[in-house]
């Protein structure tokens, strides 16, 4: 089993002035622990559930460029885009840029977006479920479509491409890896068979239910022809207030349910470094076998 780390707040002693100091310092120390990933929400808003709407809240691709910056081996992506947050082809476009740049370190996080308030509070539209699934469709054939060295003019169901050139193409192959977030048993789980490299699933949902979605993928695998093994099967969790002892329990049990890359976070800002060694110094060794 692999580590990651997801970064979802930025509401750090020292204020603006700080953030970047304080993020570089994280991500440098991470990446040296041995955590196999680090992660951003793509949110404007801080998000409820974690702190205000006020909060401090970086955009998502100009921050993993510069933890790319300041990291050699993590691979990096957002947990994960909205996919109406931006066109299509701008999203691939700072995906590859993230990869080269990085070295060949990208993820392409996406799914079907659900912030309502800060869409609106910027700007954005919202359209039902039913449309912003379709746009995601639309944009996982894109991403299909330009890593390939396709030029052919691509028209989905929304999305009208004259040239979907891509120049450069990313250092990762055969592209970066396409991670779909989210539980949605009709819609979500049967894209991530059709078109993902990874799902990301909540661990907070609990270990049956957990293995219930991942039966559900695998059925729609065998429906579409799919191996089901070529998918990674990622889980977002918290590490906050165990010991290493559970930390490493729940790593295993993870492990049984059929979850390969545990991605975790700390909402406490003042235990981030503490936290950090404990996680790189007595859990990712026990766990490196599961």
């Amino acid at each position: 089993m692999k580590i990651g780390l997801q970064i979802p707040s930025f509401t750090w002693p020292g204020g603006t002035r700080e953030i970047g100091p304080r993020l570089a310092e994280i991500v440098s120390s991470a990446d040296e622990l041995g955590f196999a990933s680090i992660w951003v929400m793509d949110h404007f808003f801080q998000i409820r559930g974690i702190g205000q709407p006020e909060e401090p809240m970086l955009e998502s691709y100009s921050t993993l460029n510069f933890i790319a910056a300041h990291t050699k081996k993590a691979r990096l992506g957002t947990m994960v885009t909205g996919v109406i947050y931006r066109n299509p082809g701008l999203l691939i476009k700072e995906v590859t840029t993230l990869d080269v740049l990085s070295g060949g370190r990208a993820y392409l996080g996406i799914g079907a977006a659900w912030n309502e308030m800060e869409s609106l509070g910027l700007g954005f539209s919202f359209p039902p479920l039913k449309e912003r699934f379709e746009q995601l469709e639309d944009a996982l054939q894109i991403a299909k479509a330009m890593w390939s060295g396709q030029e052919a003019p691509f028209t989905g169901k929304h999305i009208k491409m004259e040239r979907p050139l891509n120049s450069p193409q990313p250092i990762s192959q055969p592209h970066p890896p396409i991670l779909i977030g989210g539980t949605g048993e009709k819609k979500t789980l049967k894209l991530v068979a059709q078109y993902a490299d990874a799902c990301n699933l909540f661990g907070r949902i609990g270990l049956e239910e957990i293995t219930r979605k991942l039966d559900i993928l695998k059925a729609h695998c065998d429906q579409v022809g799919r191996n089901y093994e070529e998918i990674e099967k990622t889980a977002l969790d918290s590490f906050d207030e165990m010991t290493p002892k559970e930390m490493i329990n729940k790593c295993r049990e993870l492990s049984q349910a059929g979850i390969q890359h545990l991605i975790v976070n700390t909402h406490d800002a003042n235990a981030t470094e503490k936290t950090l060694e404990t996680i790189g110094k007595e859990v990712i060794p026990a766990i490196h076998d599961l």
